[in-house]
């Protein structure tokens, strides 16, 4: 009697859990919807912090923040010159206003409700979690693809083991990185969907849209299109994925052109959608639609005659505009002095073991997954040829960060398709398998939260082996380990809101101060600052660069060609412990042995607290700056 009992109790739970994962199949997008009210509820409480701070630590979040709200104040919508960066003419800017939408409505929701400044707040800390959005739609549509009904839960909360990844997303994170690394995931989904005409127009909708925010995952989009096309050559039918994309990248491109390209953007620029691309993907577009009208029978036909239109769109852009072929059009000495010194752009190659271990521990975990997934669809032509598109891109994104670091959250967030996969399979098999079958699976499920997680998990391993062992790691000396600290104190404290706010005391001026510095110094204060880091604005950047590297005159005369009124200088910082290392004897080196010219004047501000940075006024009238006071 017991025994029944205890059968009809399992019997009872197999069929609640059938019912369960019936209903979960069913209503997936909503469920994930539901998944991400959770997620973004514990990102702001975790996060607050750093939402009632204005931690915008990047740069970009902080030229993000003042675009959006000088386009509140009034500014046009196609007008992207941020007039605070070298005012008077103001700094090209060479995004669009397609992400600042988000943020400008949230902002005025959010004012409807609370004073303007917790508005300003909390929309920058919840406009990053809306592309999350997307990406777990994506995921967990590309997992229905590839593991079945229900292979889209673990697809879709895989991203919060991809650090790096996650890390686009996270509140205060509100630059364009985010948008267009989901758009690039829905894209895949797009080229994978088994309903062909709905992929196609998803695949070149998104791919337009990314194009419209920056350039910068053109060659993932330019991959998933050659995927595209590469199908229609070699499956007799794929035409009708091949002209839907053609037609909709080709009128998306267009229309994201004339209501997103700004001002500077209509010329023949290449960093930005701008005519020359409307040219380009309107000219792939129309190639495709006429190779999928052709009644090419074959596929060594329309091998060729694909070919021959790739051909004549490649000819068409090499002979009109090469220069688009190099992602900077920047001078020798400048990719020399600045670009050459910044993180992202160097390959992983050029990384510390302890970045480069954890960044690839869940392209390692998808390549297991995406080989264990070939062997599995061997024999399902059409499953084979969807796992070989998303391995292919999960490989190409991942050797792009031997060209550059700045490759490395595409890399993991393409490679979460075949890691999900595998953990799906593996915890089924758990869940169905024998004994023999259970015990297998558990150690693969453990391999791969191995894997996951080391993200977080490789410090305290790494030191946790040099207890053991002995040995010690001493990559530094005392005094640079103290040195190194100092750097750190110095990125964090010279950038926070209390301590830029204080700067406020001073009428408004123009402060020159080091690039990095510019962007967060306009978004927290009244002043207007010379530079941020953006290549159109290369000319200001040497300026900046030449004038810490030279001597003190020569820093007085670019300043005052700048109508710079104040100089901003925090020791230690970042940027600064490059001008001394490069310039010994030069400006900002002597600054850092307090050998500071007589035309420097120290400025007072009232502060509670010790300051991290040093604020002088820079006094052209003193003897040798009357032919400098000229240039003002």
């Amino acid at each position: 009697m017991i025994l029944h009992s205890g059968e009809n109790l399992r019997d009872r739970a197999r069929h609640w859990a059938t019912l369960l994962s019936i209903h979960a199949a069913r209503h997936w997008r909503w469920l994930t919807f539901l998944l991400w009210i959770v997620i973004t509820i514990i990102f702001v409480t975790t996060r607050w912090p750093s939402i009632h701070w204005l931690v915008l630590s990047d740069t970009d979040d902080n030229i993000r923040y003042v675009q959006v709200k000088d386009w509140l104040a009034g500014q046009g919508w196609y007008d992207l010159h941020q007039y605070r960066l070298d005012p008077p003419g103001g700094a090209n800017i060479h995004w669009s206003r397609l992400v600042d939408l988000p943020i400008a409505g949230l902002i005025l929701f959010f004012r409807a409700f609370v004073d303007q400044g917790l508005a300003d707040r909390l929309a920058c800390g919840i406009a990053p979690l809306l592309p999350l959005l997307l990406l777990m739609l994506s995921l967990g549509f590309i997992g229905r693809r590839l593991a079945g009904p229900n292979g889209w839960f673990l697809a879709a909360l895989a991203p919060l083991a991809a650090q790096m990844g996650l890390g686009m997303y996270a509140p205060m994170r509100i630059d364009h990185h985010g948008w267009q690394l989901a758009l690039a995931v829905t894209m895949l989904a797009g080229v994978i969907d088994g309903n062909r005409v709905r992929g196609g127009i998803i695949a070149g909708v998104s791919s337009a849209l990314s194009i419209a925010i920056g350039m910068e995952m053109i060659v993932y989009l330019a991959v998933g299109g050659g995927l595209i096309a590469l199908r229609w050559v070699f499956r007799e039918g794929a035409a009708a994925r091949m002209l839907p994309y053609a037609l909709s990248l080709g009128a998306a491109t267009s229309l994201c052109y004339l209501f997103f390209a700004s001002y500077a953007n209509r010329a023949m620029v290449c960093d930005a959608i701008s005519p020359i691309w409307v040219a380009i993907f309107g000219a792939a577009s129309a190639g495709m639609v006429l190779l999928a009208l052709l009644p090419l029978r074959g596929w060594a036909m329309r091998l060729a005659a694909g070919a021959l239109v790739g051909g004549a769109v490649a000819a068409f852009f090499w002979l009109n505009w090469p220069q688009c072929l190099s992602p900077y059009q920047i001078s020798p000495e400048l990719e020399r002095l600045w670009l050459a010194n910044i993180r992202e752009a160097k390959p992983i190659t050029a990384q510390a073991q302890s970045m480069v271990v954890p960044l690839l521990a869940i392209p390692v975990a998808g390549l297991i997954g995406l080989l264990w997934a070939l062997w599995d669809a061997r024999r399902d032509n059409e499953r084979l040829w969807a796992w070989a598109t998303v391995g292919l891109m999960m490989l190409f994104s991942t050797a792009l960060l031997f060209w550059q670091l700045r490759a490395g959250p595409a890399a993991q967030l393409l490679a979460i398709p075949p890691a999900a996969w595998a953990a799906h399979r593996l915890i089924a098999a758990i869940l169905t398998g024998t004994r023999r079958v259970k015990i297998a699976a558990g150690a693969g499920v453990a391999l791969l939260a191995a894997i996951a997680f080391a993200y977080p998990l490789y410090p305290q391993v790494m030191a946790g082996w040099a207890q053991v062992t002995g040995n010690k790691p001493r990559p530094w000396r005392p005094s640079a380990i103290a040195r190194s600290d100092a750097i750190k104190k110095a990125n964090g404290r010279c950038r926070t809101l209390p301590a830029l706010e204080i700067l406020n005391q001073v009428p408004a001026a123009t402060i020159f101060t080091m690039v990095d510095l510019g962007p967060r110094l306009i978004a927290t204060t009244h002043h207007s600052a010379l530079a941020g880091p953006y290549h159109r604005n290369g000319a200001t950047i040497l300026d900046i660069h030449h004038a810490f590297d030279g001597p003190a005159d020569g820093f007085r005369a670019i300043a005052a060609r700048h109508h710079a009124t104040y100089l901003l200088v925090c020791p230690y910082f970042p940027e600064g412990t490059i001008y001394v290392a490069r310039s010994p004897r030069g400006f900002y080196a002597d600054l850092m042995r307090n050998k500071r010219p007589d035309w420097l004047i120290p400025v007072s501000l009232k502060s509670g607290t010790t300051l991290p940075y040093q604020l002088y006024r820079i006094d052209y009238s003193a003897p040798g700056g009357e032919k400098v006071a000229q240039q003002r």
